[in-house]
């Protein structure tokens, strides 16, 4: 088949890289798809022979691990759950009938998409991944880190220029006001030190190693002269690629190509326009988080363009189910394109079942929603009389549970977490402070102000990156007349609306209560 996709392009599917894992999101979705159990089986029999450990144990067993944990303890099951995760969110996309026009990926995220598009198989794919890292650490590349900068490409390249390092380099374009720098440790702390002198913020990237730099040349020829020996077949979609910044051609010799992954950079932005330019209405990202949706939505802002998320917890629910349904309200998605006729008829022939569900599928869905509503409201009720009941119910019909939840909402701030100081400035309340805070992360987010409730994550479910956040705190510093935070702050540890109301209450308590500096931000 051809490699570029025909004129009228309207759907992408979008693979992560870096970061692109969601723990809990997984968890949840594997409840109800069993596409997720079947691909990380398929991922065990590999990992297994690798490693003697089945990745799929990692993720699921009674300790839940997410992306942190699987960096500090077991390097190479970050990169295959990122993997791993794409691919199952792909399979449940596909089941539901949704069919891409084009894949694309960032950055590992690449090696998923061609994965997706048949040019190998999911056993190897992730031995491409595995290998990836082995070859990486053989080359001391755990000395490295990469570092997000909210800054233009244009700039930060004038920025780098400073320090004259060969081994520093731009990894990633993801946005007009993000690019990511990959490079030595100890010349990445000179370069956030750099950035904070010109008020642009930094945060790093929850990587094992510095890809996309020429620090990695060393250990290129060994990768390809591994993925040479693996199977290659022809791709079923057409796959673009943001590092080479065109499609993938039937004559391409993937082994070279992906080697070359390991020292050019990621124009993300670049490729998304394109595909925009060229008819994609739609991106979906088949994988964990929503980070690449976001970058989408900043890259097409303007546009009637739609960024949808899938394995990614947004305001406490799964992403997924909302995506799965805007695909079917766009047609984009149908039962009868996917498992569903296996599931209810599959004695009846495919058409048979297309024209009945074309002519009554919307009384059977109004029926289930019916079905279901009731269902919702008894299991409710039931769980009022006996403390008993709630813990089963939850578990047969999570979602129901779910959207009863925001009924308290209201009340969360009249029972605060305490300060760390256990103190408050005189005049100027914990509650003040939160509703305050709560407006400013509303408005700067476009969110209702309702689902920054105190114990909300602001990453895990909220999916406000670890860029956003810095930004959003400087803005906090400012509006407050706060003293710059101190060189061994972690964001990680004011992950919530209410640690960072403490954090900022504290701040306040030091230096005397005030109003704050500005009314704007």
């Amino acid at each position: 088949m051809s490699s570029n996709p025909s004129p009228g392009v309207t759907t992408a599917f979008l693979f992560p890289g870096q970061g692109g894992f969601d723990g809990e999101a997984l968890r949840r979705a594997k409840e109800r798809h069993p596409q997720i159990g079947r691909v990380f089986e398929r991922l065990d029999t590999v990992t297994e022979e690798l490693y003697g450990s089945r990745v799929s144990e990692l993720l699921f067993g009674e300790r839940k691990a997410d992306l942190r944990d699987l960096l500090d303890h077991d390097p190479w099951a970050s990169q295959v759950a990122i993997y791993g995760a794409g691919l199952a969110a792909y399979e449940i996309l596909a089941a539901q009938g949704a069919a891409p026009d084009v894949l694309a990926g960032h950055s590992l995220g690449e090696i998923t998409a061609l994965v997706a598009a048949g040019a190998f198989s999911v056993e190897d794919g992730v031995r491409i991944v595995a290998r990836r890292v082995a070859v990486i650490e053989r080359q001391g590349g755990v000395d490295g880190r990469m570092v997000a900068l909210a800054a233009s490409a244009e700039r930060t390249r004038k920025l780098l220029e400073l320090l004259d390092e060969p081994l520093l380099a731009v990894a990633t374009e993801n946005h007009d006001e993000q690019t990511v720098v990959s490079g030595p440790a100890g010349i990445l702390d000179r370069v956030v030190a750099i950035a904070g002198q010109l008020d642009v913020g930094a945060i790093e990237i929850d990587t094992p190693f510095p890809f996309h730099t020429p620090a990695l040349a060393p250990a290129a020829p060994e990768f390809a002269a591994y993925v040479t020996k693996l199977d290659q077949r022809p791709l079923n979609r057409p796959v673009y690629s943001p590092i080479l910044q065109r499609y993938y051609e039937p004559g391409d010799d993937l082994a070279e190509l992906l080697a070359e992954h390991f020292t050019r950079p990621v124009r993300f932005a670049a490729a998304v326009r394109h595909l925009r330019e060229t008819g994609a209405e739609v991106f979906v990202e088949a994988g964990g988080r929503a980070a690449l949706s976001k970058l989408v939505a900043k890259v097409t802002d303007g546009s009637q363009a739609r960024s949808l998320p899938t394995l990614a917890l947004i305001g406490g629910r799964l992403a997924l189910d909302e995506t799965l349904d805007a695909l079917r309200e766009a047609g984009l998605a149908s039962p009868e394109r996917g498992g569903l006729a296996e599931l209810l008829a599959p004695s009846v022939p495919a058409d048979v079942f297309a024209a009945y569900w074309s002519e009554r599928g919307q009384m059977v869905l109004e029926l289930v929603r019916t079905e279901l509503d009731a269902f919702r409201k008894s299991t409710e009720g039931r769980g009022t009389e006996s403390e008993a009941e709630p813990e089963p119910a939850a578990a047969a019909e999570p979602e129901p549970a779910a959207e009863a939840a925001p009924a308290p909402a209201p009340e969360a701030p009249a029972a605060p977490v305490p300060s760390a100081s256990g103190s408050r400035p005189e005049g100027y309340g914990r509650d003040q402070l939160f509703g305050e805070l709560r407006t400013l992360y509303a408005e700067a987010l476009e969110y209702p102000e309702d689902v920054f409730e105190d114990e909300v994550q602001l990453e895990a479910e909220l999916g406000v990156d670890s860029v956003k956040q810095v930004e959003l705190l400087s803005r906090v510093s400012n509006r407050y007349g706060l003293p710059p935070r101190e060189s061994g702050f972690r964001l990680a540890t004011y992950n919530t609306m209410g640690k960072i109301t403490d954090f900022v209450l504290q701040q306040l308590n030091d230096q005397g209560a005030h109003t704050p500096a500005s009314a704007t931000g």
